[in-house]
């Protein structure tokens, strides 16, 4: 059964940083695009950041490019999302999932940035 684990949220002033974790278990993860995802209250979830199998390739979502670093350690199926210069706009329940044939979404981590 596969299963994801987010992790590394919290409250942050803006300007600030966070380093998000997601586990995947379950399934071969290093032959698996990985993307990482938020929802903010009253949105729809939408596409962050993406990383091929082996880390040659990245993308970002405009509104992350130039602060957010998507990363992976495929020996430990682990994805990363480092965030730096937070922005209030930025707070959301984020969440990864496999880009090709998502899985069932895990619980998420909350992201919260303050003025």
């Amino acid at each position: 059964q596969v299963q994801l684990v987010e992790s590394g949220g919290g409250v942050v002033q803006a300007g600030g940083s966070l380093r998000l974790s997601c586990e995947a278990s379950g399934r071969r993860f290093s032959m698996n695009g990985m993307g990482w995802y938020r929802q903010a209250p009253g949105k729809q979830r939408e596409l962050v950041a993406t990383i091929t199998s082996g880390s040659s390739s990245t993308n970002y979502a405009d509104f992350v490019e130039g602060r957010f670093t998507i990363s992976r350690d495929n020996a430990k199926n682990n994805v990363y999302l480092q965030m730096n210069s937070l922005k209030p706009e930025d707070t959301a329940v984020y969440y990864c999932n496999f880009l090709r044939l998502p899985s069932n979404w895990g619980q998420g981590t909350q992201v919260t940035v303050s003025y």
